[in-house]
C-alpha cells in the first residue's frame, strides 16, 4: 500500500497533464486561471518606468497600458497580458511563419528533407500544403538547441534575429532585467491536438537570466508546477499576445502545454492602429528602423490572408533565452 501511495504523489504533474489533455471526457476549465476573471491566485503589479519609444516600432503599446501579474504560488513567474497592438501581432506572426523557419535556422523537418524556405513551399498562391503545414513543429534561432545532448555549442550557432533581440530587450528593461541578452530561441508551432510534455529548461549556462515566452494565435493551457513532479501544478490560460516570463525560482520548474484551445477572440484582427508612427530619435541596439516600419506596414489585409488562415487553427510560441554569462561573447570565454 505504501508503494502505491508514493507513486500517486510522484505523478501529481502527470495526473493534471492527462486530465487537461483528455478529449473524452473533456476537462473542466473551472480551475484554469484566467487573468481577466480571477483575482485570488494573482497579484497585479505596477512598474513605474519611463516609457520606451521603441515600443511603437515593435508593435507594442505604451508601458502605461501594460498589465503585469505575479502569482502567489509561483514566485518568479510573470504574465504580461497582451501588450501588443493588432498590427504588432500580425508583424510577429508573420516573422515566425515567413522568416524564422528559413535557412540557416534549423527545423524538425531537416531530418526528412532540406527545405530552404518552408513558408514559400507551404503557401503558393491559392494552394495550401496541409501535410507540410502539420510537419513543422519547431525552429531554432541563434544558439541552436540540441535535442539529443541538451547542450549548446559554438559550432551550432547562427546570428540571432535582431528585431527579436530588441523586443526582448524592451520587455527585459520593463521588468528590471537590464543585463539580459537574447541569444537562443525555440519557436514552437502547435495545431489543435498538439501538446508539449512536462520538462524543465536547464540547458543554458546562465540559469539566473529569465526566459521570455511569447504566444500568438490560438489559446493554450499552460501547466507550471515546482522543481519536482510531485508538486501540484497550476493551470494558466495563455491567449494571443500574452508574454510569460519565468525567472528566479520559476526558471527550473516543470511546465507543459496539455491542450490548445480555440481563441475566444482574434486580437490580430482588431485594427485599432492602421500604421506605425516613425520616431527618428529612437535609439536601438539592433534594428534598422526603416526596415521594421516598412515590414510592419506590409501587414494589411491583402498581404495577410495566408498568415491569417494559419493562425486561425494554430498557435505559435516563441521562447527566448540567454545562454552566456554576463560579459561573455562565446561559450569558450
Amino acid at each position: 500500500m505504501k508503494r502505491v501511495l508514493e507513486t500517486k504523489v510522484e505523478d501529481n504533474f502527470m495526473i493534471r497533464f492527462k486530465y487537461y489533455k483528455s478529449n473524452k471526457p473533456k476537462p473542466s476549465l473551472e480551475e484554469v486561471i484566467k487573468i481577466q476573471n480571477d483575482t485570488i491566485e494573482v497579484n497585479n503589479i505596477s512598474n513605474i518606468i519611463e516609457n520606451d519609444p521603441r515600443t511603437k516600432l515593435l508593435g507594442l503599446k505604451d508601458f502605461t497600458n501594460w498589465k503585469t501579474y505575479t502569482f502567489k504560488k509561483h514566485p518568479g513567474l510573470f504574465l504580461i497580458l497582451n501588450p501588443f497592438t493588432s498590427l504588432g501581432q500580425r508583424f510577429w506572426i508573420r516573422k515566425c511563419l515567413e522568416e524564422y523557419p528559413k535557412k540557416p535556422n534549423k527545423t524538425n523537418i531537416d531530418i526528412e528533407r532540406n527545405i530552404e524556405d518552408w513558408w514559400s513551399e507551404l503557401c503558393k498562391g491559392e494552394q495550401w500544403d496541409r501535410k507540410l503545414q502539420k510537419k513543422l513543429r519547431w525552429t531554432t534561432l541563434g544558439y541552436h538547441h540540441n535535442w539529443d545532448t541538451k547542450v549548446y555549442s559554438e559550432e551550432n550557432r547562427d546570428v540571432f534575429p535582431l528585431e527579436l533581440a530588441e523586443l526582448c530587450d524592451v520587455v527585459a528593461q520593463y521588468l528590471g532585467y537590464v543585463n539580459f541578452n537574447a541569444e537562443a530561441a525555440i519557436v514552437n508551432y502547435y495545431h489543435m491536438g498538439s501538446t508539449l510534455s512536462a520538462h524543465t529548461d536547464h540547458s543554458e549556462v546562465n540559469l539566473e537570466a529569465p526566459l521570455f515566452s511569447f504566444s500568438f494565435g490560438q489559446s493554450a493551457i499552460f501547466l507550471i508546477g515546482g522543481h519536482e513532479k510531485s508538486y501540484e501544478p497550476s493551470a494558466i490560460l495563455l491567449n494571443s499576445g500574452d508574454i510569460l516570463v519565468m525567472s528566479k525560482e520559476a526558471r527550473l520548474c516543470y511546465h507543459a502545454v496539455p491542450k490548445i484551445l480555440p481563441a475566444l477572440n482574434q486580437p490580430w484582427n482588431n485594427h485599432e492602429e492602421s500604421k506605425i508612427i516613425t520616431c527618428d530619435d529612437v535609439k536601438t541596439k539592433y534594428i534598422n528602423i526603416k526596415k521594421i516600419v516598412t515590414e510592419m506596414n506590409r501587414n494589411v489585409d491583402n498581404e495577410w490572408t495566408c498568415f491569417g488562415s494559419y493562425v486561425q487553427e494554430s498557435r505559435i510560441n516563441v521562447n527566448v533565452r540567454q545562454v552566456l554569462m554576463e560579459n561573455r561573447k562565446t561559450l569558450d570565454d
